[in-house]
């Protein structure tokens, strides 16, 4: 493709998904793209947004239109406004220390009365029994965060009722099944907010000069922002082509009949971009210069006659003419608009992008330094969310096992499961380290396979790259307690897992794969292995009973109780159309009552379940349960004192996880195949003189050092193996191999196995995966 025929890309994040760390499409597609030649330049206008909005200048147009306007204000609200100067004096040095720009700041936030406080204030928690008398910074954090959630109430109170820090304008996203409720706001003037938007994309477009416009849209509250943003490039630069993908279209727009979508988007695109978008380049290539000569025909008018009505219709003749001169026919997975108006889906017949060959993610053009790290909740696994900068990889597309009956398995991101290698993967964290600087990881994976992340805690551990990670996870039974301990060592920090409706009868109808006894072993062995253990919890899942749901709360509880899983959320089940509930619904005995399909969005199912119980009114006792076994409090409460209605006694018994956990672990000399893997060091040997000598290692480590006295015949053996385990991580010794150099002693291969020695080296790092 010649060079000057090469469309210039722009790749949008629109308002709002982190505020902590880039949401990773648009550097998954740059990498992509980039590694092709593709000219591609990234931005983040949600983070951009929050920065401008929370300025002081930004501050001064929000109450300057608020004073101008005839807002009904709140009592919060009119208190707000009083403290106008001070939140104006301080809302510039709140977002430098969330920053992590000026950390001195933390001590006057928590010790004085820095910051202004409205209504979010109200409620805030005993700070030091959540953080310490030492945890100053993240003290003034989450207060620093209440301050700016203060603004967020009032800025959706009044110029920007769309605003929320992670729910942009999410309503008008969400079960849309017409596209009339978005149409309607998309054509009203633009309020505050979005003029702060289309300013910057203004600046953003004269910077890029695309000839394409990309949009991810990961959530409902994407949508609007992303919709806004595409009709501004319509108005400004008709021969620009805008484009849509990302995790909404993927579920909620894959029957789109509704032509008035695109007036703002040209293609939309279903499920991974690289190959619709290699596609979609390939298509519009060559036509890049007409695009610059309609576009310098419309300027004139544009900027004579701003608004006119029939400007906007020849710009979109003009448009409507160079989109019909692509070979749209070579697109995959792309609906479009036809030259009959109606909507059309091409999927062009293309193998996907192996992937292998997807790339390194490029977080070039985002300012990294930027983002906030903010505490919302005290919840140890939501602060992994919100607080501190990550970096987004995929450790394998889809999901390994595909089969929960809840999930949405039939679409190409669940169900097309492919690896990488661990040595490529262990490749792109290195250059995404060289790049950003950045050693913190989260694997974004729907459940990371428990293999492919040994494979790849070995590939670090040998090329001795230090990261920090966590990750979503199933609790099967391949997350032995040797495993949960090589992931620790290679930097695994936290896993989440879904446990779901803690019952064994539900988790086989869900086919979850796994058992409650089998969850508690597992959590265990992360725990032990100093991970922290984030659990998925739900009600509400057909033919659930309120016995269950009282029993799923049980075992919840002894969950904590046992120490073995630090964090939960309670999620109510909903019915989707791509799961297999939604697709065979008499199945699991619930009724669909709606809605009908529309031309637009279609994804979430209303039903009825005649067999279960009230699931509705379980949730506020559910939540406030967790909250507090979170905190380790009121754990000895009977389950009645968080409902306010009458509830069955549980059946379970309460020793049930302990129990579980007592099971006895298999002995080593039943698992002669699997590898050995030594944690430490290699150790030094002497000989101790004596008729019946022995032989002792002593080993240098981080933690402590210790010694292993074995007999004498058995020393230089022992130190080989340890050695040899220690350096050369690309030659796998198995059980039966080092069983097969045992050297002869009076003590046979399993009692060695057995011995004092043998189960101190087992303690201090001597793995069998």
């Amino acid at each position: 493709m010649p060079s000057t025929a090469q469309p210039r890309i722009l790749l949008i994040t629109p308002p709002l998904t982190q505020l902590n760390t880039p949401y990773p499409a648009t550097a998954y597609l740059k990498g992509f793209l980039g590694g092709r030649d593709y000219a591609v330049t990234q931005a983040d206008l949600g983070l951009e947004l929050v920065l401008q909005l929370f300025s002081r200048a930004g501050l001064q147009r929000v109450f300057a239109e608020i004073e101008a306007g005839s807002f009904a204000l709140s009592d919060n609200a009119r208190r707000m406004l009083r403290l106008k100067n001070s939140y104006l004096s301080t809302v510039e040095p709140v977002i430098r220390f969330l920053q992590n720009k000026d950390n001195t700041l933390a001590p006057r936030i928590c010790h004085s009365r820095f910051l202004p406080e409205a209504s979010r204030f109200d409620n805030v928690a005993d700070l030091e029994a959540a953080f310490g008398t030492m945890g100053l910074t993240d003290q003034a954090r989450h207060l620093a965060t209440l301050y700016l959630e203060d603004l967020g109430d009032l800025i959706k109170e009044t110029v920007g009722p769309q605003f929320g820090f992670s729910r942009y304008a999410e309503k008008l996203g969400m079960s849309a099944t017409t596209f009339d409720a978005l149409h309607d706001a998309l054509q009203t003037e633009p309020n505050l907010l979005d003029r702060m938007l289309l300013e910057l994309l203004d600046t953003l477009l004269e910077r890029a000069q695309p000839d394409i416009v990309g949009f991810t849209v990961p959530f409902p509250g994407n949508l609007y922002g992303a919709l806004r943003l595409a009709a501004r490039v319509k108005q400004t630069r008709p021969g620009t082509y805008t484009s849509m993908g990302g995790g909404y279209p993927n579920t909620e727009l894959r029957t789109i009949r509704e032509p008035r979508f695109f007036e703002y988007i040209d293609f939309l695109t279903l499920d991974d971009g690289e190959g619709p978008w290699l596609r979609l380049l390939e298509a519009i290539s060559g036509h890049t210069e007409r695009h610059a000569e309609l576009a310098e025909a419309s300027l004139p008018l544009t900027n004579q006659f701003q608004g006119n009505e029939a400007v906007e219709m020849l710009r979109q003749a003009q448009h409507d003419v160079s989109l019909q001169s692509i070979p749209t026919h070579q697109l995959q997975r792309t609906f479009l608009r036809n030259a009959a108006g109606e909507v059309e889906y091409i999927n062009h017949p293309a193998p996907d992008v192996p992937h292998p060959e997807v790339g390194t993610p490029d977080y070039a053009d985002l300012p990294l330094t930027e983002y906030l790290s903010v505490i919302e909740v005290l919840n140890p696994m939501h602060r992994l969310w919100s607080d501190g900068r990550w970096n987004k990889l995929t450790i394998a597309h889809g999901c390994y096992w595909k089969r929960c009956s809840f999930c949405d398995v039939t679409l190409d991101y669940i169900s097309r499961y492919e690896t990488a290698p661990a040595a490529l993967l262990v490749d792109r964290i290195e250059q995404i380290i060289a790049q950003t600087g950045q050693t913190g990881f989260h694997f974004v994976d729907e459940a990371a396979p428990p293999l492919a992340l040994r494979d790849l805690a070995v590939e670090l551990l040998k090329r001795r790259v230090s990261i920090t990670w966590w990750g979503n996870i199933r609790f099967e039974k391949t997350f032995t307690p040797d495993l949960c301990r090589l992931l620790a060592a290679s930097g695994c920090i936290a896993v989440s897992g879904g446990l779901e409706v803690a019952s064994d009868r539900l988790l086989a109808l869900m086919e979850k794969g796994v058992t409650i006894a089998q969850v508690a072993r597992v959590t265990d062995g992360f725990t032990q292995a100093g991970i922290m253990v984030h659990a998925y919890l739900m009600y509400g899942f057909p033919t659930e009973t309120a016995q269950e749901t009282v029993d799923s709360l049980e075992i919840v509880r002894q969950l904590f109780q046992a120490g073995i899983v630090q964090s939960g959320y309670w999620h109510r089940f909903s019915m989707t159309a791509h799961s297999p509930v939604g697709k065979n619904p008499a199945k699991y005995q619930v009724v669909p009552t709606g809605p009908e399909p529309g031309p637009f969005a279609w994804n979430d199912l209303w039903h009825d379940d005649p067999t279960g119980t009230n699931h509705e009114k379980f949730g506020p006792g559910l939540a406030k349960a967790l909250y507090n076994y979170l905190h380790s409090v009121a754990l000895q409460e009977p389950l009645s004192f968080w409902f306010d209605f009458r509830v069955p006694k549980t059946t379970v018994p309460r020793h049930l996880i302990s129990q579980a956990l007592q099971e006895p672990a298999k002995p080593d000399a039943s698992r002669p195949n699997n590898r050995l893997f030594w944690l430490g060091n290699a150790p030094e040997l002497r000989q101790e003189p004596g008729k019946k000598g022995r032989a002792v290692l002593t080993f240098y480590e981080q933690a402590e050092d210790f010694e292993v006295s074995v007999p004498a015949v058995l020393g230089s053996w022992l130190h080989e193996l340890l050695t040899r385990l220690s350096t050369e991580y690309d030659t796998k010794v198995l059980l039966k191999e080092a069983a097969a150099t045992y050297p002869t002693t009076g003590q046979t291969w399993e009692q060695f196995l057995l011995s004092p020695a043998w189960q101190l080296l087992r303690e201090k790092g001597l793995l069998i995966l």
